[in-house]
């Protein structure tokens, strides 16, 4: 659980609420499931979740960076980490929005992008998420076909992503990427979790 104290009442901190100048108390998911991109965009449409930051994690390099993520030699994924407010979302409904977003039973790879870094992964910070991921990844296997490949590892430390990650879907709508592969992804969540999107 992270409990985020705000000292300055411009603080742009995940939490922070302007208008009451308070904050809440938010928890977070790390989660890797393909191109970061993609979750971040599809996580910011769900009621409940407070800010969304791209970065690599599960991997024995520090410091990474883009450039050297994508060489497939880092061990690190690219991921999510996904700041919700538990009082309006569980841990169990990020999870399944999760599995809604991309493909758990295709190893190292989400559509065209292909390798370790694209990896299906959770990555529990304690026991009782460990236990509710396990528990989901369980449930979600009785439905597909082939057999789910999602990593459950322990976060040993998330590392942001460079600035030009953070938002890339708000910022470029109209890339080639966006349309073709992350539209089609939204145009899904909106649907399936349409009493969960943002107002």
């Amino acid at each position: 659980m992270n409990v985020i104290f705000v000292c300055h009442p411009k603080a742009s901190l995940p939490g922070y609420n302007s208008r009451m100048n308070t904050v809440t108390t938010t928890q977070t998911a790390i989660l890797g499931g393909g191109c970061f991109w993609c979750l971040d965009a599809a996580f910011r449409e769900i009621s409940g979740i407070v800010n969304v930051v791209c970065g690599y994690a599960g991997g024995h390099t520090t410091d990474p960076t883009y450039e050297r993520v994508v060489t497939e030699t880092t061990g690190h994924a690219e991921v999510v980490e996904v700041y919700f407010d538990p009082k309006v979302i569980s841990y169990e409904d990020v999870l399944d929005i999760f599995w809604a977003i991309h493909d758990p039973t295709t190893k190292d790879r989400q559509g065209y992008d292909v390798g370790s870094s694209y990896r299906s992964v959770i990555l529990y910070q304690n026991e009782e998420q460990k236990k509710i991921a396990a528990d989901s990844i369980t449930a979600i296997a009785k439905l597909w076909p082939n057999p789910v490949v999602t990593e459950l590892l322990p976060l040993e430390i998330f590392y942001p992503a460079e600035e030009y990650h953070q938002q890339y879907f708000a910022k470029n709508p109209t890339q080639g990427y966006c349309t073709a592969v992350i539209n089609p992804k939204l145009v899904k969540i909106r649907e399936k979790f349409k009493a969960r999107l943002k107002v």
